[in-house]
């Protein structure tokens, strides 16, 4: 499963996901079509599945158009979002599992940004869950070394979503399960927003080395032009104050007592910066 990045309207990304084998395509929050159509023509593939993560327009835009072109397509998202989402046949809840090409994508359910917000979850193929939140690497057979977060505008490269239908309490419990998936996973966000997000990081964590070393390199990156996703869970553990509201010193940073309450100051402060 190859995924390529697909920048669309003024900072999005969506993401299409490429059977080489089979010649087959899935997208994940096609934001607009036509980036999508070229390069599945480029590609000669047919579009097979739309997994949506959220209802917002900038997640759903290109689904109609694309329904229309291919009337066999599948669309997923969340139980929660019926009837926002066009064309949506397939209703997912916590727990559940997609299949593209040779992989198997677990769903969470993670409210907060929205109230019926989900995530995708393709594990590496050389791990197998044991139980609670725990992943174990299993030897030997026909292995890929990183898995693969689709977590639309939940997580972010250096912080989080707004809370537009949910709670500090919810969205700090989604984020804990993405916080628990291995490091060797990459975070493919929807948009483009890391050096502000860094910028804003470093005013409530200024003391924390991986944090300046990273916002140094995106800098340089966005000079470049180059786009900052997908980012690595192991660097948000590190560096994203949003993963990190258990850290003694963020607390301290901004008054707060406990983890809800430290989220919650975060993200009131992120929201004005």
């Amino acid at each position: 499963m190859e995924v390529y990045l697909l920048p669309a309207l003024s900072d999005n990304y969506f993401f299409l996901l490429h059977d080489s084998k089979d010649n087959i395509a899935a997208v994940v929050d096609p934001a607009e079509a036509e980036p999508l159509l070229r390069r599945l023509a480029e590609l000669g593939a047919e579009l097979v599945a739309i997994f949506n993560t959220h209802h917002h327009s900038d997640h759903i835009g290109g689904n109609r158009e694309l329904i229309q072109r291919f009337p066999n397509v599948r669309v997923y998202g969340g139980a929660e979002d019926r009837g926002r989402i066009p064309g949506q046949q397939v209703f997912l809840q916590e727990g559940d599992k997609v299949t593209f090409s040779n992989r198997t994508g677990e769903v969470f359910f993670v409210p907060g940004h929205t109230r019926a917000h989900i995530a995708y979850y393709f594990p590496p193929k050389g791990d197998r869950k044991t139980g609670g939140d725990t992943y174990e690497t299993i030897t030997g057979g026909d292995t890929c070394s990183t898995g693969e977060l689709f977590c639309g505008d939940t997580l972010f490269a250096g912080g989080c979503g707004r809370l537009f239908e949910g709670t500090p309490t919810q969205m700090v419990n989604s984020l804990s399960k993405l916080r628990a998936l291995p490091d060797n996973t990459r975070v493919w966000c929807a948009h483009e927003y890391t050096l502000k997000n860094l910028q804003f990081a470093l005013t409530v964590d200024s003391s924390n080395p991986d944090l300046q070393a990273r916002y140094r390199e995106i800098e340089t990156a966005r000079r470049r032009g180059e786009a900052t996703v997908p980012s690595w869970l192991g660097v948000e553990k590190h560096t994203n104050p949003f993963l990190r509201w258990d850290q003694p010193s963020l607390q301290a940073a901004v008054k707060a007592n406990d983890p809800i309450q430290t989220f919650a100051r975060l993200r009131g402060m992120k929201d004005q910066f």
